[in-house]
């Protein structure tokens, strides 16, 4: 599989299937997260979606932190932030409308998260390159990947073109239930 392959993005609505409160079984974000994470951080989630993963970030990050949730999608964005106003923690987060190619972020972060979503870009190594350009240098990236849409060798394969990008591998972590996890570190 080339990286042209794997570009495919789910409409928005099919978000609903698992984007709703059983997810916590499957995965658990502050069990998945926490160690990475401090008050005060400033952190990305790309590909966002209806944020399950934002919303939870911006618990960890606190009111001294920020939560920028990038997604292609405009119904996405718009239902995060209904979901995270009536979190409470809507002045946490801050969408972000990129492009399928192009995050079009210029800030840097102390951490960045890509939950299912490396497989569906156009062009993986750019998309790399585009995650480590807003990463401060030592800074963690991980990226989950589903268990049911993505390969062993396919995870393999994104790991290379982190690495060629300028990413330190740093191991396999535990992304929950059904889901594969990687952790790569800006150097």
């Amino acid at each position: 599989m080339t990286e042209k392959e794997t570009h495919h993005v789910c409409p928005w609505w099919e978000a609903y299937l698992f984007d709703n409160p059983l997810r916590y079984l499957i995965q658990n974000p502050k069990k998945i997260l926490g160690a990475y994470l401090k008050e005060g951080m400033t952190v990305v989630d790309i590909g966002c979606g209806m944020g399950f993963f934002s919303i939870n970030l911006a618990k960890i990050v606190g009111k001294t932190g920020k939560v920028i949730s990038v997604d292609i999608q405009t119904e996405m964005i718009e239902i995060l932030e209904k979901r995270a106003k009536k979190a409470g923690v809507g002045n946490i987060v801050q969408t972000h409308l990129s492009l399928p190619d192009n995050i079009k972020l210029d800030e840097k972060v102390d951490f960045a998260i890509a939950n299912w979503v490396v497989h569906e870009t156009p062009d993986i190594t750019e998309f790399f390159k585009q995650v480590k350009a807003i990463l401060k240098p030592e800074s963690l990236f991980l990226v989950v990947e589903p268990n049911h849409h993505v390969s062993e060798d396919f995870v393999n394969e994104e790991i290379e073109f982190a690495q060629q990008a300028g990413f330190k591998f740093l191991g396999f972590k535990d992304a929950g239930r059904g889901s594969k996890g990687f952790l790569l570190q800006a150097v």
